[in-house]
């Protein structure tokens, strides 16, 4: 009967350097398993891996870092577009005609017929005076005239006594061969028909001036009924029944007229730095405190030559003409109006902020290379702020902007320009490189480190 050979154990390969036997022995007496090889411990690729995690950590944190602190700009696209300058400036509606109405004739209102905002024709009684002293003249001027014609008549009676007296004296004289009369009654005779001829001619200027003093004191009393000059509108009214009204060399005014409310004009003062700018028929648009919303337009139909001077500020007086059909505009309010001074349309268009822009130097750039991690990373060359040949170039009115030609929008190169006018918020470019399309910075940010 054939006995069964135990298996041989087979013992595992020897590593260079180690007892193999000597630990085989060990771990059989102490009954405990046998160490793994030192490339398959986990704690050791454990250690690896964080390593590796911590360094590519480090190279993302500076990256990111070198990226925040590079500048970055702020842009906007050159486009073309129509530009409009305008003139804003301050003042107040008027009628363009209004008429202050007072009495030439001094006395008592006794009747008023009109109150404000009433429709008037032209002859309309308005104020009727007391007439009583007033025809009372009227008949001391009829008196007057009669007693010169009476006094006329009288002279011319007596001249005709003094031509028949001298008639008869030459007659003697001539019968008598000059003997007589004598020569002094002649020469009495001849005076006294001067005289009288003197005093006819006299009392004919006092019946003129009897007449005219009867005229004035009729047209007086005609006026004691003060009448509209023309159709229009009351606006304002300042007498009533039982005020005494005086005469004197400037009239007291009782009513204002205003011709037409349909047509207005409006008074504005323009500063002295924009009167330049400003011209006759030039359109403008104007509000109104009482329609906020509403624009009423307006047309320029003066410029005043002539200053005005208001706490040391100069301008000058513009009148516009408003169509007011509607009647929604009064006579004293005041508007805020924006003349168009001048237009351009289909012109090359930039932000005032790009024409004002001048890039800065990176924060942060010099301590880009204190940590060793950021050492060991190689970097591109630094990129700084490039200029343009045209940038040299000196002409009347010529400026620079920054535009960004790179694809990665990080370089900024600067272009000469030459501005037109500007509205306060976009300027318009009459020469120079820019083109429309291209990228003009108008701000430039730069990230905290």
């Amino acid at each position: 009967m054939n006995t069964p050979t135990p298996p041989v154990a087979v013992a595992p390969p020897t590593e260079p350097g180690r007892d193999t036997e000597t630990d085989t022995d060990l771990s059989t007496l102490l009954d405990e398993p046998v160490p793994p090889a030192w490339y398959r411990r986990r704690a050791l690729w454990a250690a690896v891996l964080l390593l590796a995690l911590t360094a590519t950590g480090l190279w993302f944190w500076q990256a990111r870092k070198s990226a925040s602190a590079a500048p970055a700009y702020v842009t906007e696209v050159v486009a073309r577009g129509n530009l409009t300058l305008t003139v804003t400036a301050n003042g107040t509606l008027q009628p363009t005609r209004s008429i202050n109405i007072g009495s030439e004739t001094s006395g008592t209102v006794l009747k008023v017929n009109v109150d404000v905002n009433d429709q008037v024709k032209k002859g309309q009684v308005l104020v009727e005076l007391d007439t009583a002293k007033l025809r009372d003249q009227i008949l001391l001027s009829r008196a007057a005239l009669a007693v010169t014609n009476a006094k006329v008549a009288q002279t011319v009676a007596t001249v005709k006594e003094a031509t028949a007296s001298m008639t008869r004296l030459d007659e003697v004289a001539r019968l008598s061969g000059g003997k007589v009369p004598s020569k002094t009654e002649l020469d009495i005779a001849h005076a006294t028909l001067e005289r009288a001829i003197a005093d006819a001619a006299s009392a004919r200027a006092s019946v003129d001036e009897a007449k005219a003093t009867l005229s004035t004191n009729g047209i007086n009393l005609s006026k004691a009924s003060i009448t509209a000059p023309s159709d229009g509108v009351i606006l304002t009214r300042n007498v009533d029944p039982g005020n005494a009204v005086a005469a004197s060399l400037q009239a007291v005014t009782l009513f204002t007229l205003a011709e037409d409310l349909a047509q207005l004009r409006l008074q504005v003062y323009v500063d002295e730095a924009d009167v330049g700018s400003v011209k006759v028929d030039q359109e403008a648009t104007f509000t109104v405190s009482a329609y906020p919303s509403r624009k009423y337009p307006a047309r320029i139909t003066r410029v005043a030559f002539g200053s005005t001077i208001t706490d040391n500020v100069v301008t000058y007086l513009t009148l516009l003409a408003v169509e007011n059909t509607d009647l929604t505009l009064r006579p004293g309010m005041t508007a805020t109006a924006t003349i168009t001074a001048t237009q351009r349309k289909d012109v090359l268009l930039v932000p005032n902020t790009a024409l004002r822009f001048t890039p800065r130097a990176a924060a942060g750039t010099a301590a880009a290379g204190t940590s060793i991690v950021s050492s060991l990373i190689p970097r591109g060359p630094a990129r700084t702020a490039r200029k343009s040949a045209a940038l040299g170039a000196s002409t009347a009115g010529a400026r620079q902007v920054w535009v960004l030609p790179d694809a990665d929008h990080s370089t900024a190169v600067a272009v000469a320009v030459t501005a037109g006018i500007s509205d306060g918020h976009l300027t318009e470019i009459t020469g120079g490189d820019l083109k429309a399309g291209m990228q003009v910075i108008t701000d430039q940010k730069t990230a905290a480190p």
